[in-house]
């Protein structure tokens, strides 16, 4: 393998100092963007107001940064201090300058030929702490970037990529340590979430998604099964300090539609986990849908909020799950408090007391092919929901669309693909998208929004009023968070396939969205 290449450029911020504090204090600080959700509640709410549901029609496109990539760019750059971090396929890092979209440096890695990705080689960020810049990577390693120049800190091997294993999610930087979940899931792979010393790169704990032999949770799994069970964790989790619980949503048993192979609940696939972050034990699990048959992961962004249910002020944990249910957890216990359905789906007649869903029968795959919904890339998939305090609403990005289920044969073979079968369309129907306002404690949809088509891009809310959302067909959009009204619209020219940011630059307020293989910056004129 190449080694990595450094392209640099003058500098002229100071660099980037930012400790555990800064990051768990986010709020404080609402002209950066200190983490992959803004804060670790995963609220992706921005307190910045000066663009408002009065001025969002005057908001202009300031800069735009063109990437190298072939690949979509599904980054949430990071801004800190006048700095803008942001990720470009396949492992790339890039700092530019936040009021002129000017590189400051560059990190390219030379992936290997051989790289697999099920879902093309894409990057969803970095973390950062101290003078420290963190990337996964699609080669499966784990890689610390000094902020001010891009040179390597360190380069730790996370797992083999020649068996699958790849890193797509952004780091979560907590306490002293580097949290970093892994792709590969279509591969058979054995899923875990790890987390390495953020000073020297050396692993400080490995929790396994798939529980081994004598461990709680292994008689889930049928036989020899759990080796190949998949259960992988590809997007990026939240953290509760005060509880000091970590949060990480898990991916689909494998393999994906061939469920005979794997008989039984297959914990922890499809789970929302509740780990310590110091030692990576387990506190709490909830599964969401239990020996999954239709490629529904659980790795959704949880979100943390206070909510008021049953007369009772409690800490919960809200989930827009890709099996078109939503649900609200109790995030001390994971007690189950609140499960609804926010899309279609015609899979379960509803979920009992304990979340559990009861199934409608004969909707697994079959040669013959099953129509359900939603369809296998879900209600809701890896990008992020919005939290906003303002309106106490969660907006989602809603996916409406339904598939044909099919089984197949699934033989596993190291590095090869083992999904058991697949998924085509419904003859005449393309489906369409949705902007969703949910009221936390109780589900209802307070409004919604239609869109063209199933979106693969992220919402942001903001202390202005204001959500703003993305489509495939290059729309970027604001929406008035109480009512869902459209105030403005830009066509970007590229799909818009990632999370929407907001910071300050010069005290001036800016929104920016990776768009096509571009990141765009606008302002209000």
């Amino acid at each position: 393998m190449k080694p990595p290449i450094w392209i640099l450029a003058f500098c002229v911020c100071a660099q980037a100092q930012v400790s555990f504090e800064r990051i768990r204090s986010a709020e404080r600080e609402p002209g950066n963007w200190l983490t992959y959700s803004g804060n670790y509640s995963a609220h992706r709410y921005s307190l910045l107001d000066q663009i408002s549901t009065i001025n969002v029609g005057r908001l202009r496109p300031v800069w735009l940064y063109q990437t190298s990539a072939i690949a979509p760019v599904e980054t949430t750059p990071l801004v800190v201090d006048g700095v803008m971090y942001l990720t470009e396929p396949a492992s790339n890092v890039t700092a530019l300058d936040t009021r002129t979209g000017r590189p400051l440096w560059k990190y390219q890695r030379a992936v290997p030929q051989d790289v697999r990705v099920c879902c093309g080689q894409v990057n969803r960020g970095v973390a950062v702490l101290g003078e420290q810049i963190f990337v996964g990577t699609v080669d499966a390693h784990l890689v610390a970037l000094d902020a001010k120049t891009g040179v390597v800190h360190w380069d730790t091997a996370v797992a083999d990529y020649k068996t699958g294993h790849a890193i797509t999610a952004a780091p979560l930087a907590v306490k002293d340590k580097v949290i970093v979940g892994i792709a590969g899931g279509e591969y058979g792979v054995r899923g875990f979430i790890d987390a390495y010393n953020a000073k020297t790169g050396k692993q400080a704990w490995r929790f396994w998604t798939i529980p081994g032999p004598g461990e709680p949770g292994h008689e889930t799994w049928a036989g020899d099964s759990w080796k190949t069970g998949s259960a992988t964790t590809w997007v990026t989790g939240s953290y509760d300090p005060d509880l000091n619980l970590l949060y990480w949503g898990t991916g689909n048993p494998g393999p994906d539609w061939n469920e005979e192979r794997r008989a039984g609940d297959n914990l922890y696939a499809d789970c929302l986990v509740a780990l310590d972050p110091d030692t990576g034990k387990l506190k709490w699990y909830f599964q969401f849908t239990p020996h999954d048959m239709h490629d529904w992961d659980s790795a959704q962004i949880p979100v943390l909020a206070n909510a008021t249910i049953g007369g009772h002020r409690r800490k919960v944990v809200m989930f827009a799950n890709r099996n078109a249910f939503y649900y609200v957890l109790d995030r001390k216990t994971g007690e189950f408090l609140h499960g609804n359905a926010y899309a279609r789906q015609t899979w379960a007649k509803g979920l009992d007391d304990r979340g559990r869903p009861v199934r409608v029968p004969n909707m697994g795959p079959t040669e013959q092919g099953v129509k359900v919904y939603p369809e296998a890339a879900g209600a809701g998939n890896w990008y992020s929901p919005s939290f906003s305090p303002k309106t106490g609403l969660l907006y989602v990005a809603v996916r409406e669309k339904g598939g044909l289920y099919y089984k197949g044969e699934a033989e596993y073979k190291a590095g090869s693909l083992f999904n058991g079968g697949g998924v085509r369309d419904i003859p005449g129907e393309k489906g369409y998208g949705v902007i969703r306002a949910i009221t936390p404690p109780t589900g209802q949809i307070r409004w919604e929004y239609k869109i063209f088509s199933p979106p693969w891009a992220g919402v942001l809310s903001t202390a202005g009023g204001l959500v703003f959302a993305g489509t495939n067909e290059g729309d970027f959009l604001a929406l008035d968070a109480s009512t869902g009204k459209s105030l403005w619209r830009f066509q970007t020219g590229g799909t818009v396939q990632a999370n929407p940011i907001s910071y300050l630059s010069d005290g001036k307020q800016y929104v920016a969205i990776a768009a096509g293989n571009a990141i765009l910056a606008f302002a209000v004129d």
